[in-house]
């Protein structure tokens, strides 16, 4: 067997470095890439995507997806008359509250569809419409499958008045995000 050279070893050991120097930068690049979408996202939709994709790559390949299917959307703020109006359409649902709380749900539930409509958001089932609201809004995410699935529960029977309380609650975080959202998303500026 030969013994290798000066010059051999040098370049052997000169592409081990440039190697691990790639590992490196791709795990630094891997690590800042899943920062970056639980930022974005947040940590409990990030578990949630992870949970649900299966792998990391996977939930991260398909949050990135998410976030280039909403910008390819035109969401815009409300005009002035389509916020009063939504506020005035809330406020009835609160008072309808009252006397009937299930119905009250269901049109909370569809008056936050109507807002997002306006806004730009396709609505359709409520996954994909959660998943979109996830891009813009993560931090209110939570209360919005909370509510919703609340509102699936009391469609079966098996709600109470205190739990209907509860997801006109987690309904009003994101309908007041949505109506008195500023000119930029929060999860915008952030990114």
């Amino acid at each position: 067997m030969a013994e290798l050279s000066t010059t051999e070893l040098i370049l052997i050991a000169a592409l081990v470095a440039i190697v691990i120097g790639g590992i490196a930068a791709l795990l630094v690049l891997r690590k800042r890439r899943t920062q970056k979408l639980r930022t974005r996202f947040g940590g409990d939709e990030y578990t949630r995507a992870v949970q649900e994709g299966g792998s990391r790559r996977h939930a991260e390949a398909g949050l990135e997806k998410r976030a280039e299917r909403v910008e390819a959307f035109h969401v815009r703020p409300l005009t002035a008359s389509d916020r009063a109006r939504f506020a005035e359409s809330w406020r009835g649902v609160q008072t309808r509250f009252v006397d009937g709380p299930a119905g009250a749900v269901t049109e909370a539930d569809q008056l936050l569809g109507d807002v997002m409509s306006t806004r730009g958001y396709p609505v359709s089932d409520f996954e994909q419409r959660a998943a979109d609201i996830s891009v813009d809004h993560p931090l209110v995410l939570k209360n919005y499958r909370t509510a919703h699935e609340i509102a699936l529960r009391q469609t079966l029977g098996k709600a109470n008045t205190e739990d209907l309380r509860q997801a006109m609650v987690h309904y009003r975080t994101l309908f007041e995000e949505l109506v008195n959202e500023p000119e930029m998303p929060l999860a915008k500026v952030a990114s």
